[in-house]
């Protein structure tokens, strides 16, 4: 599933700005499309424009009806009467999104405990440490997540110590029970102090676990990150 709201606080429209010859969210789209993972895969969105952009290239796109606070609501709006058990969210400013670290978030769900699942990656340098935009994760020896942060965690309290920094990826996988839970919950203390919404499983005790992935994306939040993806495509 692809959340894909066309009115972006930071960016409006930021999902329909060209990149190279084509919208951002059909890039989105084909790239998800092009790892050959998923049984199905489906743009959702509150749009005419992102809707008829997806379908006119032959691509499957769902209106959501209600108004919502998150993808993830605009998500299980869509799949609460849908036959299935695993559902990714990829979130549809990710252009450039590869087969590798979804199919290792994929395979997290063969331990049948696992509920949630997302994936990170090492921090390689100062500003998107410090950066309140990338959001940095600390986990346990099983790689479930014990806390997401805007600020660079954990705090380098000793010298003789060397902190690993991870930034969390955007990109999740949720059973279909557990995600239609998650709409239920009111958003916690922590997770409107921090704006993180997967804090809201962590404040009702569903673990979230992470796979360690090699992968650098250019998520699209404001018109210079489009500049940078630019070049990078």
């Amino acid at each position: 599933m692809i959340p894909a709201r066309y009115a972006a606080t930071r960016f409006p429209g930021k999902l329909m700005q060209l990149l190279g010859n084509k919208p951002v969210i059909l890039h989105t789209y084909d790239a998800t499309v092009a790892t050959g993972l998923f049984d199905k895969v489906i743009v959702v969105t509150d749009s005419d424009i992102i809707y008829n952009e997806i379908t006119r290239h032959g691509g499957t796109a769902i209106y959501s009806k209600r108004q919502h606070e998150s993808g993830s609501d605009r998500i299980a709006e869509v799949v609460e009467d849908m036959d299935v058990e695993v559902i990714v969210n990829v979130q549809g400013d990710e252009p450039f999104i590869k087969k590798e670290p979804l199919e290792k978030l994929v395979r997290l769900f063969k331990d049948p405990s696992v509920k949630v699942a997302s994936i990170m990656r090492k921090i390689t340098n100062s500003e998107e440490l410090h950066n309140i935009s990338c959001v940095k994760v600390v986990v346990n020896k099983n790689n479930d997540a014990l806390y997401f942060s805007r600020s660079p965690i954990p705090y380098a309290a000793s010298t003789k110590a060397d902190p690993l920094y991870y930034l969390h990826i955007g990109v999740y996988g949720f059973r279909k029970d557990t995600l239609l839970k998650f709409t239920q919950w009111p958003a916690g203390q922590l997770e409107q102090t921090e704006k993180l919404e997967q804090l809201r499983y962590l404040e009702n005790g569903i673990p979230i676990r992470m796979s360690l992935v090699d992968f650098t994306s250019v998520a699209i939040d404001t018109p210079e990150d489009l500049q940078r993806a630019a070049e990078l495509l």
